[in-house]
Order: C-alpha cells, then sequence, then structure tokens
C-alpha cells in the first residue's frame, strides 16, 4: 500500500504556526487583544501577508454635537469627523536555544519541541515587557529614558489623563516630579475609591476613553496594578467582599485572581515596576494604568519562526526564534491639521499611587 507522507517543508510552518497561537493564548494580555477597535490592545497583522516595516491605526473620535430635530436644516449644521493616525514602525527580534550532542539524532521538530517550553516562555515575557514599556512610555520614550522635560510636557497634554493619589486636587499637572512628591502612604494607597474616580475621569475626558466590549457585549474597564498596589486595594475592598460576595472559596478574599468593582477589572501583574523614592517623604510611587478601547497598538510583520543550525561538527545543535513586531501606546495629537504634535493618550488614564513595600 502506498502512502502519502506530509512533506517535510510544512512540518516546521505548522509548528511555527501552532507555538505562535499557544504563546498568544496563553499570554496575560490575551483576553484584552484583538482585532477591532473595540479591543484595549488592536492586532494589526497587515504586512505579514506584504511588505513593508510600518502599520497605520486610524483613530476616530465619537461624534459630539447634538445633531437635529424636526424640520431643522441638517445642512450646515454637520460634525466634522475626527479622525487621526497612529504610524508604527515594526522592528526584528530574535533568540536562541542550544542543544548539546545528546539531542543529535533528533529531527528538527524534535529539536523545536526540546526547547519548545524555554522559547516560549522567553516569548511570553518579551511580549509583557514590551507592554507594560508602552503602557508607561512617554510620548513613545520608554519612562526611565524620558527626561524631566519629555514628562512635564506630557503631563500638560495628558492632565485629564492622569491621576495622582486620591484627589484631582493633589497635582498642579506641569511639573511631574513635583506632583509624584505629594503621594504619601496613608492617603494615597490604591483603592475602590480612587478606582472609581479614575473610571469617571476617563468617562469626561476629552475625547472619552472608551470602555472595552466584552463578549456578550458588556462593555469594561481594564486596570492593571503591580503587586503592591494591588495589595491595598485587596484590603480596601476587604468588607465589600465580606458583605457582598458569596461566602465560600469563590470569594476573593480567599482566592487569587482579578478584581472588580464599579465596572472596572483590576488585573495584578507582578512585573509592574514601581517607581522608586519620588514621593512624599521619599516613598515608592506605584504606576497603574487604566485602560479602555485601543489603549495599545500590537503590529505583527512576521509572526514567529523558528531556524536551526549545527555547529562543532555536529555535537551543538541550535533553535532559533525570531519575529517582528511592535507595541505602542496609542497616541494622537490634538489639533485636526497636525496629529504629531501635543500628544494625548487615546485610551489609557495613568494613575500613581503609594508603592511601599511590605515591612
Amino acid at each position: 500500500m502506498t502512502t502519502t507522507a506530509a512533506q517535510a517543508g510544512l512540518t516546521p510552518q505548522q509548528w511555527d504556526d501552532k507555538f505562535f497561537t499557544n504563546y498568544v493564548r496563553a499570554h496575560l494580555f490575551a483576553p484584552y487583544m484583538g482585532m477591532s477597535e473595540y479591543d484595549m490592545i488592536q492586532v494589526k497583522q497587515d504586512l505579514t501577508k506584504k511588505n513593508g516595516d510600518a502599520v497605520t491605526y486610524a483613530l476616530v473620535n465619537d461624534l459630539v454635537a447634538a445633531g437635529v430635530t424636526g424640520s431643522s436644516a441638517l445642512v450646515g449644521n454637520e460634525e466634522a469627523l475626527m479622525s487621526r493616525s497612529f504610524k508604527v514602525t515594526v522592528g526584528l527580534f530574535r533568540h536562541a536555544v542550544t542543544i548539546h550532542e545528546w539531542d543529535e539524532q533528533k529531527s528538527t521538530i524534535d529539536l523545536r519541541n526540546a526547547a519548545k517550553a524555554q522559547l516560549r516562555s522567553w516569548s511570553m515575557k518579551k511580549l509583557r515587557t514590551d507592554i507594560l514599556a508602552a503602557l508607561g512610555s512617554i510620548n513613545g520614550v520608554v519612562y526611565a529614558s524620558a527626561t524631566e522635560g519629555n514628562k512635564d510636557a506630557w503631563l500638560v497634554d495628558n492632565a485629564d489623563r492622569v491621576l495622582f493619589g486620591a484627589a484631582i486636587s493633589n497635582a498642579g499637572y506641569t511639573d511631574h516630579s513635583a506632583d509624584l512628591a505629594t503621594i504619601n502612604n496613608t492617603d494615597d494607597k490604591l483603592d475602590y475609591n480612587m478606582v472609581a474616580l479614575a473610571k469617571r475621569l476617563a468617562k469626561v475626558a476629552s475625547p472619552a476613553i472608551r470602555p472595552i466590549e466584552l463578549a456578550g457585549g458588556e462593555e469594561m474597564f481594564v486596570m492593571f496594578a503591580g503587586s503592591r498596589s494591588f495589595r491595598d486595594l485587596k484590603v480596601s475592598l476587604a468588607t465589600i467582599h465580606q458583605n457582598a460576595q458569596p461566602r465560600s472559596n469563590s470569594n476573593p478574599l480567599f482566592h487569587d485572581g482579578d478584581l472588580q468593582y464599579d465596572g472596572v477589572i483590576i488585573r495584578e501583574v507582578p512585573e509592574q515596576a514601581v517607581i522608586t523614592g519620588v514621593g512624599a517623604s521619599s516613598i515608592d510611587v506605584a504606576p497603574n494604568y487604566l485602560c479602555g478601547a485601543q489603549a495599545l497598538a500590537l503590529a505583527w510583520a512576521q509572526r514567529t519562526v523558528t531556524r536551526t543550525d549545527e555547529t562543532d561538527y555536529g555535537a551543538q545543535h541550535g533553535v532559533a526564534i525570531q519575529e517582528i513586531r511592535k507595541v505602542e501606546k496609542m497616541v494622537f495629537g490634538k489639533h485636526a491639521s497636525v496629529d504629531t504634535n501635543d500628544l494625548v493618550q487615546h485610551g489609557v488614564l495613568t494613575v500613581y499611587t503609594a508603592g511601599v513595600a511590605d515591612s
């Protein structure tokens, strides 16, 4: 009997496709990724089908005019569509794993499988790091590399999208370091009142930050909080959970996982770093990010592919992984004629809170 065998060249491609799908699905931010303008992380893969090094996202603000009623003329009362563009330029990154001669008899597919866990872990960490860097970025510059001038200019342009501690009045919104210095460890720990305030600010910002749409059409905001902020919020919500949640193992008092309050999902991200020694009395300050639709852009030009290599007379076998992509926080210009000046973060409200370590 003659059996049709799969073409050898297709097998690595199938492996790569499955690897890519699995690592993205298993990612911390996976529930909030999608192709729609209503997703928090809007994914585009246009360049996987054609050549190029940049993807342009269209940002269209909601209509705000009242329109006309009855017999009033519509001509002359039209509203200009406030559209913006956001360009993401992708880049190449790679990593590799080497396996010694004990593995030399394995096929290329077995070699990929042998390194699968390490490569997937690295890919997930890399994407997570890039997303966190984008959330905290200052007009495309990593926060740690931004100058005080960069931060001050960003703060002025995003004054309705930044909250320092428990009250709007804590800050002057012109001097970033001075406003951070107002945050103390008594009043400015992350609590449920601050979550609710951040949500209200997002809804009344101009233009407003739109909530994301979950399965079933439910609209929510998502806040990403570091472990210290999440700790304080969980303490704040303890009585509410005790009184309002079922008295069982499903109660957030007794298990780990996301918190939820006033239409906001709060997700802990342990890798979300604090800003050391910048608060009142030199305390650490924790940035937290309330996100709505189109908060981040994730552009893929090349999905995950693997390459194998052999050195040292066959004793060393290596497998490399590479992608071409970029993650950026979506921003737009305030002015209709120029959309590259006075940049405003489109779907993120930054919340600075006390972030003091456990004693």
